[in-house]
């Protein structure tokens, strides 16, 4: 889940040859690009009021992920199908989801033989998918590449997605305001897969931002797998060889769950935990604060609607509300923010089970 760099990308859209530059950061910039009418639905992002528009032409979303098998990506499904129910202009042409990247791009040259209008494409793998982004925007037919992204920016019109290098950077200074006052301060990371780039980037933040606390120092680093029993047999394995230290950055929340079990299990509430990505139960924790997790650095899967509300601009020609340009970016890095006990009302309805 990589973050872009900034570039000067050329791209075809169904307006014909375009080029542009525009590169943005944004928290809540996707409020909502254009919107109609409301209706109720579960999901995260449908809490949030898109801005006011009439219906306009009639777009069909292709959105292509990989396999909901984490609670993130699930919800990254989850996401994309509610906010398109917002649109009574919006048709959505959701893939199954495969791990298989020969499967998935199957999944979305089929898309782009039914000519949907906009493709929504989630990669299971942003390098081996890159050709099929290609073919897709040679075909007339703009892409929204989220999150994971693809090798060159000429096989997507707009690029949207999290901050890892910022989730890790946001989570260090949290801690490092929390132990200004106490010398000597230790803590602990309980990172992710370590073979990918995104782990690598949260780690780097993270200690790029203890660089600013010289009373805090890192003294222990434990890889887990982002699922809940490996963040239950790495955390045990770090409380065994750390008795003593101050905080704790777990990288998901996922794998939290498991190191919550390991921490309960050794008996231990000596120690502040920070966790990643934004799930419910986090958030739930968070709000009894009875426990030692007492924040959570977002990387939102609400990234999905936004994705929705980007194609169906994109669709009917229009660019970004709240922006002065005639075009949506090219580029959307969203903003991790850290939910504590003081904020987590607020994003309790973004939470991802």
């Amino acid at each position: 889940m990589p973050e872009p760099t900034a570039f000067t990308n050329r791209f075809t859209s169904r307006r014909g040859l375009l080029f542009g530059t525009a590169a943005v950061s944004a928290g809540a910039l996707l409020a909502g690009c254009t919107s109609n009418d409301s209706s109720d639905d579960e999901a995260a992002a449908n809490d949030q009021t898109a801005a006011e528009d009439k219906p306009g032409k009639q777009v069909t979303i292709g959105f292509a992920g990989p396999q909901a098998d984490h609670g993130w990506l699930n919800a990254i499904n989850d996401n994309a199908k509610s906010r398109a129910k917002k649109y009574s202009d919006v048709t959505l042409e959701i893939t199954e989801g495969s791990n298989d990247t020969a499967a998935q791009i199957g999944q979305i040259e089929t898309l782009i033989n039914k000519k949907v209008d906009v493709l929504v494409v989630l990669p299971a793998d942003g390098k081996a998918l890159t050709q099929v982004g290609l073919k897709a925007m040679r075909a007339g037919i703009p892409v929204v590449n989220l999150d994971r992204i693809f090798n060159t920016p000429q096989a997507y019109r707009c690029w949207i997605g999290g901050d890892n290098y910022g989730m890790g950077l946001n989570a260090g200074h949290y801690i490092g305001e929390k132990l200004k006052g106490k010398s000597n301060a230790r803590v602990i990371e309980l990172a992710g897969l370590d073979n990918l780039e995104l782990t690598k980037q949260r780690t780097q933040g993270f200690d790029d931002a203890l660089k600013n606390y010289p009373n805090v120092k890192k003294v222990a680093r434990q890889a887990a797998e982002f699922t809940v029993e490996s963040g239950q047999a790495k955390m045990a394995q770090l409380l065994q060889a750390q008795p003593n230290f101050d905080a704790l950055w777990n990288h998901d929340d996922d794998q939290g769950v498991g190191a919550l079990r390991a921490i309960e299990q050794a008996g231990r509430d000596d120690f502040l935990m920070v966790g990643g990505a934004g799930a419910l139960s986090a958030f739930q924790a968070i709000k009894q604060d009875n426990g030692v997790l007492k924040a959570t650095v977002l990387y939102p899967p609400t990234m999905a609607a936004s994705a929705i509300d980007l194609a169906r601009s994109l669709g009917q020609t229009k660019g970004v509300s709240g922006l002065a340009e005639y075009e949506i970016p090219a580029s959307i890095t969203l903003y991790s923010a850290v939910v504590d006990k003081d904020n987590v009302d607020q994003y309790m309805s973004t939470g991802f089970k």
